[in-house]
C-alpha cells in the first residue's frame, strides 16, 4: 500500500501567556483576602491535582510562600480521586513526577486515604473530605479549569470537581463516580461540591486557566462564596480559547496517549469520541472515522487509560501496560469501555494498511489522515497532501513543509514531531 504525501502544518492562536507566573501568583492571591480568614499559625492545606499542569510546580511553590508570609503552616496534599493507583504512596509519586516535593516547595507534603464524612447531599450521596485536609484549619485548593472528558456540562474539571472527587479521594471517588452512573457527573459535583462547603473548611482556591499553547493564560484567586460562579465563568472562557484539529478526516494518527496528557488518556474533545465508545459524540468538533494510537507517554507511567478509544494500536502499545493503575483508575470512573483492547499489529504500517481500508472508500489514494503527537500538541500537525486546498483556505493554518509519510527499517513511522519541551517558547 503507498502512502500520500504529507504537509506539516502550523494552527495559529492568540498567545496569552502571563509572562512571569510567580508575581501573577503573589498578586492574585494579595488581592484575595484568604489569609485574613485565620489566625496567624495556622495549619494551611493546599490540596493539589495532577495531570500536566504547565508550571504547575512554580505555582504551587508561590501558594506556599504567600501562606508563609502571613505567618501560616501550609503543607500540601494529593486531591485527585484515584489516580497515583489509588494509593497514599502512588499520589505523592504523582506530585513528585511535576517537581511537587517537601524539598523544592518548602513545606510538608501529606499523602494519605483516610477520609472523613461531611455529611449527605439532597440525593443521599455522604460527601467526604481528606482527614488531614479536614483536621486543618482551612483548605486551599490549586487546580486547573477545563473541559472534561467524559460529559458537556457548565462546570466540568476544575475546583469543584476538586472539591467533590479529589478532596473525596478514593472512598469518595468510587461513590460518586457510582452516582453519576445515574444522575449525571456535573450534578454530582455540584451537589457534593455544596455539601463539601458547607463544611466551613475551604477558604477558596487558585483557578489555573490554559490557552490553545497549554501556557497559563489566567490565574484567578476565587473566594469560597464565589467558587461556583466563578467556575461556570472560568470554563466558559475556557473553552472558547480551545485548540482543535482543523479537518475531518479519515484516519488520524496519535504518536502517544497518556494520563499526564488527559484524564481520558487522550482528549475525548480532541478526537471526538466517548469514554463508552461513542463514535463523533461532539457537536462543533472535526469528525474522525478511525484513530489509530502508536504508543504510550513515557509520563503516564504505564497506564493503558484511554486505548479503548482507538481503533487500531500496536503491538508495543499492548505490552507495555500496566494493568494495575489502569484498571483501577477506569473502573472508579465506570468507563471499562475506555479500556477494552483495540485490534492491534506489530507495526505501524500493517496497522495503516489494515484500518485505511474500512473508512468507506473504495479508492485510497482518497484516504485523508491526519497525524499528531498528542492531543495536547495541536500547533503543529500533519495532513495528507489531498487536504492541500482546505488548508490553504484556512487562514489560522500556516503549511510549513511537504514530507514523505515515513517509516524506518521496521516498518515503523518516523514522527515529525519533537516532545514540546524541546520547543518551549517556540510558537
Amino acid at each position: 500500500m503507498t502512502f500520500p504525501r504529507l504537509l506539516v502544518v502550523r494552527q495559529k492562536f492568540p498567545d496569552r501567556r502571563i509572562p512571569d507566573i510567580a508575581s501573577e501568583v503573589q498578586k492574585q492571591l494579595a488581592a484575595s483576602g484568604f489569609a485574613a480568614r485565620l489566625k496567624p499559625g495556622a495549619r494551611v492545606a493546599i490540596g493539589v491535582g495532577s495531570r500536566g499542569i504547565h508550571q504547575i510546580a512554580t505555582i504551587v511553590r508561590n501558594v506556599v510562600r504567600y501562606w508563609k508570609d502571613q505567618g501560616m503552616q501550609p503543607f500540601l496534599f494529593p486531591a485527585m480521586g484515584s489516580h497515583g493507583a489509588a494509593s497514599a504512596e502512588g499520589q505523592a509519586d504523582v506530585l513528585a513526577h511535576y517537581g511537587i516535593t517537601e524539598a523544592a516547595m518548602g513545606c510538608p507534603v501529606i499523602s494519605q486515604l483516610e477520609v472523613v464524612s461531611v455529611g449527605k447531599t439532597a440525593d443521599g450521596i455522604e460527601a467526604f473530605m481528606d482527614r488531614t485536609a479536614y483536621d486543618s484549619d482551612g483548605v486551599m485548593l490549586v487546580g486547573r479549569v477545563k473541559w472534561h472528558t467524559d460529559f458537556d456540562g457548565k462546570i466540568e474539571s476544575g475546583l469543584f470537581k476538586m472539591l467533590a472527587i479529589g478532596l473525596g479521594k478514593f472512598a469518595g471517588a468510587q461513590r460518586y463516580h457510582a452516582y453519576a452512573y445515574r444522575l449525571g457527573l456535573e450534578h454530582v459535583i455540584r451537589s457534593i461540591g455544596r455539601q463539601v462547603l458547607k463544611s466551613g473548611k475551604i477558604l477558596g482556591g487558585l483557578a489555573i486557566l490554559e490557552d490553545a499553547y497549554h501556557n497559563t493564560a489566567k490565574l484567578d484567586a476565587v473566594p469560597v462564596e464565589l467558587m461556583e460562579q466563578r467556575e461556570e465563568e472560568n470554563l466558559a472562557l475556557v473553552k472558547s480559547w480551545m485548540a482543535k484539529i482543523p479537518a475531518d478526516l479519515d484516519v488520524l494518527i496519535l504518536d502517544e496517549i497518556g494520563k499526564n496528557i488527559s484524564g481520558a488518556g487522550m482528549d475525548t474533545k480532541v478526537v471526538n469520541r466517548g469514554v463508552q465508545g461513542q463514535y463523533n459524540p461532539w457537536p462543533g468538533i472535526p469528525q474522525f472515522e478511525r484513530v489509530f494510537v502508536r504508543d504510550l507517554s513515557e509520563l503516564t507511567y504505564n497506564s493503558g487509560v484511554g486505548l479503548g478509544m482507538a481503533d487500531v494500536v500496536t503491538d508495543r502499545l499492548v505490552d507495555r501496560i500496566n494493568w494495575e493503575p489502569t484498571l483501577i483508575n477506569s473502573l472508579t470512573a465506570n468507563t471499562p469501555a475506555a479500556i477494552r483492547t483495540p485490534i492491534h499489529f506489530r507495526t505501524d504500517r500493517e496497522c495503516l494498511e489494515r484500518i485505511a481500508p474500512t473508512v468507506g472508500k473504495l479508492d485510497l489514494s482518497q484516504v485523508t489522515y491526519g497525524w499528531i503527537r498528542n492531543t495536547m500538541e495541536l500547533v503543529r500537525i500533519a495532513v495528507s497532501e489531498n487536504l492541500r486546498a482546505e488548508m490553504e483556505a484556512n487562514p489560522q493554518v500556516e503549511i510549513e513543509a511537504a514530507i514523505d509519510f515515513d517509516f524506518d527499517g521496521r516498518g515503523n513511522l518516523i514522527s515529525p514531531f519533537v516532545p514540546v519541551e524541546e520547543t518551549a517558547g517556540a510558537h
